[in-house]
């Protein structure tokens, strides 16, 4: 029997205090910010509800897109909803697209609250003072400039899926390939993010193989 919810106070945010939900597919148990929920709209549509938010039975999954295709596929979520439903056949990359967003928010969130900051320079005095909890490194940069920012530090973890550009418009530069944002609920929350992103992603160029105990 399929476990279902009402909407998480606080939507992702409130995982410290969150049960742990069941896959509909692989029936494993996970916390809701590792995991994807989809929510059904008052049209009968599905829908995914990326930060627990929305109304209503809520359908969860293992952020990992054979799974999302494989309940798409097999008719899972009508089964799980006891109900027809309509499933966008892009439901997948409608994840993908929507969780990177969400991670470019969260850069963009940090920023604003000075809870960010860009430039090598400033990256490397953030964490000479201890203050950083994740580093941003753009998906273009350069590998040798990645080594340089990270010698002699402490085990960060390090997120390599935004791009420069992507960085730059968050930043309202040209050009933007390290940054750090400080301990706290932002670093937690991206690390999370990529690591859905991760499972759910299509795009190889997006995921990288793991060559560091820091990055994620």
């Amino acid at each position: 029997m399929p476990e279902h919810d009402s909407p998480l106070d606080g939507g992702l945010e409130a995982e410290a205090k969150a049960t742990h939900r069941r896959c509909i597919v692989t029936r494993t148990e996970g916390l809701p910010a590792e995991m994807v929920r989809f929510a059904i709209s008052p049209a009968g549509v599905l829908v995914p509800d990326l930060d627990a938010r929305l109304p209503g039975r809520g359908i969860w999954l293992s952020a990992r897109r054979d799974v999302i295709e494989q309940a798409r596929i097999r008719g899972a979520f009508a089964r799980a909803a006891r109900m027809q439903l309509q499933v966008p056949d892009d439901l997948p990359t409608q994840v993908e697209a929507g969780l990177l967003r969400r991670m470019i928010e969260i850069v963009g969130l940090a920023r604003r609250a000075g809870q960010a900051v860009s430039g090598f320079v400033k990256v490397r005095e953030w964490m000479a003072q201890h203050r950083v909890g994740a580093i941003v490194h753009a998906l273009d940069g350069s590998r040798e400039e990645r080594d340089r920012l990270l010698s002699g530090g402490r085990d960060i973890p390090v997120i390599e899926t935004l791009t420069s550009v992507e960085l730059a418009r968050i930043f309202g530069r040209e050009r933007v390939v390290n940054v750090a944002l400080a301990a706290g609920g932002l670093a937690t929350r991206l690390c999370n993010e990529n690591k859905r992103f991760a499972g759910v992603s299509q795009d190889s160029s997006r995921v990288l193989p793991d060559l560091s105990g820091g990055r994620v």
